[in-house]
């Protein structure tokens, strides 16, 4: 309920202020998990993906969100709620696995889940090397992944900025990437290659430089 009022109050909203171009919504399957894999360079992102997506798109956000108090808490709660965000707990020893353990219960649920492979926002406007959590996902479930290559969203909100802007969006959804080529593969080969290709197919949807590294938050800086 919480989802179908805000995508209703949201989607005109967004698309009559920023007029995104939007490529490739067919290769989102209609039905079914499915891992939505995108390059990340603005906190946006995670509202700009759902947005443009013919179906729902679940992504991760911290559990505080959703513990605020006072009618302010209330609304933000609601809004997280609605645009179909799930909460996770970020501080505990087991962050990173407990992200992934409630990823594969959307997926295996028959949702979207969105994922950022990079792990954190591009400040350089650079497309680092993804880490193989997504395969993880991909391969556990036994889900197709789409990539997708947003290009603009750093403009909307840039790092540090307080408020959003108005600028030129394109989110282009990639063909889906299917997991059977890598059964019977070393698990540890299967991810690493599973993941490379996805990078691959994202780098040419966005036309971003690439790194051979691994994205790295700034130190006092937070991460999503």
């Amino acid at each position: 309920m919480f989802y179908s009022l805000g995508r209703n109050l949201l989607y005109p909203l967004s698309h009559a202020l920023y007029r995104p171009t939007i490529e490739g919504k067919e290769n989102i399957p209609r039905q079914g998990g499915v891992i939505v894999a995108s390059n990340h360079l603005s906190f946006i992102d995670s509202f700009a993906i759902p947005l443009a997506s013919p179906r729902q798109v679940r992504f991760l956000a911290k559990e505080e969100y959703w513990t605020g108090p006072g009618v302010g808490g209330l609304l933000r709660k609601g809004f997280f709620s609605a645009v179909g965000m799930v909460p996770v707990n970020r501080h505990s020893a087991t962050a990173a696995q407990e992200s992934l353990d409630t990823a594969l219960e959307v997926l295996r649920a028959g949702d979207a889940f969105g994922i950022y492979p990079e792990g954190t926002r591009s400040r350089d406007g650079r497309l680092y090397r993804g880490r193989t959590g997504v395969a993880w996902l991909a391969l556990t479930a036994q889900v197709p992944v789409v990539p997708v290559g947003l290009i603009g969203t750093e403009n909307i909100q840039p790092v540090g900025a307080r408020f959003p802007k108005l600028a030129k969006v394109t989110v282009r959804f990639g063909e889906p990437i299917g997991v059977e080529e890598y059964a019977g593969m070393p698990a540890g080969r299967a991810r690493r290659l599973l993941t490379d290709r996805v990078m691959e197919a994202i780098a040419g949807l966005s036309g971003q430089e690439r790194v051979d590294a691994y994205n790295e938050v700034p130190a006092g800086e937070p991460s999503a």
